[in-house]
């Protein structure tokens, strides 16, 4: 059975546009998705991020979280038939307050894979309000519980493979020890790729600002060089056939260019084609 990539809603998130897309409509709010990632079809479970723990959390950054019941962890794996206790590895692209939120409602012998950088650059005070207290303090706990926690050194090892087809490899942006997910699908690779990409349309299909031909828009929110952050889309755009972010719905790539856009699985129908660009002079 080839791997594929089932969408999980964890809920919404009020927040600043700008935080999104720098520069882009600054002071006005804006709601946005927040997703996590169950890769079937392998021996095992897999999941990919965990969300935020809760909708009074987010007020400590000046957001507002919008999670409700069905938005549960446990409700959202049981759409697909997978219990907390099946899960045999979550894995983090990155450990802000909106993807590690809810490690802690996983047994011990469910393995929380971060990349070692990760947990450095979460204790280091830089960007320090968007990992919690209670967030990384878990995980701490998990550091001194045998299997409960895997570290993995990729800027010194290069990708690693966790199951057979399901690679672990540094991003290079957003964060310091930021990590994509790249998947072999029956249709390509599918990359999970965080928060590296948080708006398409507005960062990649007409990107915001800019004037130079296949130059992305940042995000408002990374703490790497804006040359990392445009090089780590560059490269995403290149080596995958779709990508999945946590806060916008996943893309189809051909070519270096978003052509569709997708819904709750990878590979699945394309409900949104986007058409191509005449480049052609008129």
């Amino acid at each position: 059975m080839p791997l594929e990539i089932k969408i999980l809603d964890y809920g919404d998130i009020e927040l600043e546009s700008s935080f999104l897309v720098l520069g882009h409509n600054c002071g006005r709010t804006r709601r946005v998705l927040t997703l996590g990632f169950l890769i079937l079809g392998g021996p095992y479970p897999v999941l990919v991020d965990t969300g935020y723990r809760s909708n009074q959390i987010m007020e400590t950054l000046g957001m507002r979280g919008l999670q409700f019941h069905e938005n549960m962890i446990e409700n959202q794996l049981a759409r697909h038939g997978v219990r907390m206790g099946d899960v045999r590895f979550v894995c983090h692209t990155h450990l802000h307050i909106d993807h590690a939120g809810k490690d802690d409602l996983f047994p011990m012998n469910t393995t929380v894979v971060v990349n070692r950088k990760e947990l450095e650059y979460s204790v280091s005070g830089l960007m320090h309000p968007q990992y919690p207290a209670p967030d990384i303090k878990h995980l701490i706990d998990r550091l001194h519980a045998k299997s409960a926690l895997r570290f993995l050194d990729l800027e010194i090892t290069g990708p690693v493979e966790l199951m057979p087809g399901v690679y672990c490899d540094a991003a290079n942006a957003h964060t310091e020890g930021s990590m994509n997910i790249h998947v072999h699908t029956a249709d390509g690779i599918a990359t999970i790729c965080g928060d590296v990409i948080y708006d398409f349309n507005d960062q990649i299909v007409t990107p915001f600002n800019e004037i130079h031909d296949a130059e992305p828009r940042t995000t408002g929110n990374h703490g790497t060089s804006k040359r990392a952050e445009k090089a780590a889309i560059k490269k995403l755009l290149s080596s995958s056939r779709y990508l999945l972010p946590v806060h916008d719905r996943p893309a189809k790539i051909e070519g270096g260019a978003v052509v569709g856009r997708l819904h709750d699985q990878v590979p699945g129908p394309v409900v949104q084609s986007l058409p191509q660009r005449n480049w052609f002079p008129a």
